[in-house]
């Protein structure tokens, strides 16, 4: 039985939650419509009723601390317990369109050819797919699922690896030549091409103890279009292997590296239960990567 009168305020639970989601007392003031003042005075009258320090006081900020995140993690977990089952009640859940968060490369690359089995599979589901290198939030009141480049390491989400790729250093060889060996040093009298909103091609190069020579420029651009300029010989570029794979195979592009520091694609999601769309998502996903390994297999 719940002792009520030990429950925390409210008000300012709902506050550190806000906090904890957006980083920000100016960003949390504005999903609640109250003043970013009135999220710190909250916060200083829930440490003040706990006699504990939930979050470091430098500069602009407002960091959390251990227990703050703690604390906030259960409220959050228990405010989308409430918002899935208030959603599942009224029939919202069914309404509400699947949102889903993806790097463009790999919405063109290999989601998009496949939606049509998904639709198909599941007639009448509105979808909203937003293809962004910005890490996007997951969540009640965010998206429902996002696909993510890197380690599987994002902490308060569950992380399922899909694709195992490596990042790879691509070239056409009108551009970079036929075949002897290349060092990153070589790489910095080319032209480089990256997916916007990333360093990546720096990132390398700092990796090989090499410098990326600006002068002979960088262009960033949507990652579904990194690789039709690679193919053109505009410049040396930086993607996932596995969406230029045909390419090498067929020799239109040239393998020269591959960084192998991250692992490759993730379905991230909140941990917990989901509605049913979203857990037909999830695993119609699984089910297409595991399609696509199994076709890899059957061919070698």
């Amino acid at each position: 039985m719940i002792d009520w009168t030990r429950l925390p305020p409210l008000t300012a639970l709902r506050a550190l939650a806000a906090l904890a989601e957006t980083g920000s007392t100016v960003e949390a003031g504005a999903r609640l419509n109250v003043s970013h003042a009135a999220i710190s005075q909250q916060i200083k009258q829930l440490e003040a009723h706990l006699g504990l320090a939930l979050v470091r006081r430098g500069g602009r900020q407002l960091d959390l601390t251990l227990d703050g995140r703690a604390l906030a993690d259960a409220v959050l977990d228990g405010l989308a317990g409430v918002i899935e089952v208030t959603e599942r009640l009224t029939g919202q859940d069914a309404m509400r369109p699947l949102t889903i968060s993806t790097t463009p490369a790999f919405a063109s690359s290999f989601l998009m050819p496949r939606m049509a089995d998904f639709r198909r599979r599941h007639p009448g589901v509105s979808l909203m797919i937003d293809p962004s290198p910005e890490l996007r939030d997951v969540g009640p009141g965010a998206f429902d699922a996002a696909v993510r480049y890197g380690n599987g390491d994002w902490p308060g989400l569950a992380a399922d690896l899909l694709l195992l790729t490596p990042i790879a250093i691509i070239g056409a060889p009108e551009l970079v030549g036929h075949g002897g060996p290349v060092t990153p040093d070589d790489l910095t009298a080319y032209h480089w091409l990256q997916e916007l909103g990333t360093s990546e091609a720096t990132e390398f190069m700092q990796a090989h103890g090499a410098t990326l020579e600006l002068r002979q420029g960088v262009t960033s651009l949507p990652g579904n279009m990194v690789l039709d300029a690679a193919r053109n010989g505009q410049g040396v570029a930086v993607m996932a292997r596995a969406f230029a794979e045909p390419d090498i195979a067929a020799g239109r592009l040239r393998l020269l590296f591959e960084d192998t520091r991250k692992k490759g694609y993730f379905l991230v999601h909140r941990p917990g239960s989901q509605r049913p769309l979203v857990r037909a998502f999830l695993r119609w996903m699984r089910g297409q990567v595991g399609a696509v390994e199994k076709m890899s297999q059957g061919c070698n």
